[in-house]
């Protein structure tokens, strides 16, 4: 996975975020990185956090377990928090 595909989903979700996590071209952007990356864990993570934005909990699931990962309970800001130190790490 090339850091710089990852650099660009953390900052297309850092837009998303600015935006208040709310469906739209931020949340259009990042979704279609994380399908061009389908299989691949941080952007399947990534795929989990649009869908649980988008309020379609079944389908985040499948994403979350995909990635390895479970829900966040918390709000979409604290969740992209912890998201984002764990995957600035690999960048």
């Amino acid at each position: 996975m090339p850091e710089q595909d990852l650099a660009r989903l953390i900052e297309a979700i850092d837009s998303l975020a600015a935006a208040g996590f709310t469906m739209g071209a931020d949340w259009q952007a990042v979704h279609e990185i994380c399908q061009r990356h389908e299989g691949q864990q941080p952007f399947d993570w990534g795929h989990a956090l649009c869908h649980r934005i988008e309020g379609d909990d079944w389908n985040a699931d499948y994403w979350y377990r995909r990635a390895g990962k479970t829900r966040g309970t918390g709000t979409m800001a604290e969740e992209w928090s912890a998201m984002r130190t764990e995957l600035s790490a690999k960048a």
